[in-house]
């Protein structure tokens, strides 16, 4: 009477629900975090930010290293390179220091950028490499 039924089907379709990983306002992080799923920073996080999906950073947050993604959406500080090898979207109240590198690039009116900007076809892309080849591309080496 009361078995489960397989799979998770809502008017015949397949339902899966969306990942995403948060750090919300208030919380501090330090060190990297990988994932290959979407991740929405809104408190503040000391390290690196590594996955393969999109990259939000609002307006509340700060990251204070580098971040490597798919797409990112920025709303807030950054102090690192950014690495998208897809689009990158500056909001109004982002502020970044350091170098971006992505294929499609979106800034809206106030936003800052204190950096180079390298765009175009890249090879950093986050979809057709293993976790482990990802990662170790997305290092960004210290200048002597």
């Amino acid at each position: 009477m009361f078995k489960k039924k397989p799979g998770n089907k809502v008017n015949g379709t397949s339902q899966k629900s969306p990942s995403l990983n948060m750090i919300s306002e208030g919380t501090t992080i330090k060190g990297t975090i990988k994932s290959n799923n979407d991740i929405r920073i809104a408190g503040r996080l000391e390290g690196e930010a590594i996955c393969k999906g999109k990259v939000i950073v609002s307006s509340t947050a700060h990251v204070d290293g580098n971040i490597a993604s798919t797409e990112a959406d920025i709303a807030g500080k950054v102090d690192g390179t950014i690495k998208v090898s897809n689009k990158l979207s500056l909001r109004q109240t982002a502020n970044v220091y350091g170098d971006i590198y992505t294929k499609v690039f979106v800034v809206e009116e106030g936003a800052q950028l204190n950096g180079n900007c390298k765009m175009g076809e890249q090879d950093n892309s986050a979809v057709s490499r293993t976790n482990a080849e990802y990662a170790e591309s997305t290092v960004v080496k210290e200048k002597d």
